[in-house]
């Protein structure tokens, strides 16, 4: 590890201070390595040097309106290969939580997770993207297993 030294004038340093009591932070290390590796994930995104990421997509719907839940299930099929996991969660009687965990090259991933959260009659949608350095997130490290209806 490298220790570096910082100046900065007094009152950005108390706002600093404050955010570190805020959130949690021992050090004034800590605070700094997140918020340089923040900015770095946010560079990453935006001139696409991420080339592999995670995302959970988070969105509400009510499961009343027409078809919704089957599309929204439909699309994660047929992105399967980057879909990880999908916890749905009942709200109410007519609203629904779906969180869904993805993972693969961040184009794909940014597109899927965009593509949910427009669908019509979706609301409240979130999407968390984290560049992650990986090797190919390929098919073979998925575990496939193929169903074969009894005859």
């Amino acid at each position: 590890m490298r220790r570096i030294t910082i100046s900065v004038e007094d009152s950005l340093a108390e706002e600093f201070d404050e955010l570190i009591e805020r959130h949690g932070y021992t050090t004034r290390s800590e605070a700094f390595r997140d918020l340089v590796r923040g900015r770095l994930e946010n560079e990453r995104k935006l001139t696409n040097g991420a080339r592999y990421c995670v995302a959970s997509v988070s969105y509400i719907y009510n499961h009343h309106e027409r078809e919704l839940a089957s599309r929204l299930a439909s699309m994660q099929h047929d992105h399967h290969d980057i879909c990880v996991s999908t916890m749905h969660v009942h709200l109410d009687h007519d609203n629904c939580l779906e969180t869904v965990v993805l993972r693969g090259t961040y184009k794909e991933v940014d597109a899927f997770a965009n593509s949910l959260v427009a669908q019509s009659g979706v609301r409240h949608g979130n999407i968390h993207i984290v560049p992650v350095e990986m090797a190919s997130p390929s098919k073979k490290q998925h575990t496939h297993f193929h169903y074969q209806p009894k005859t």
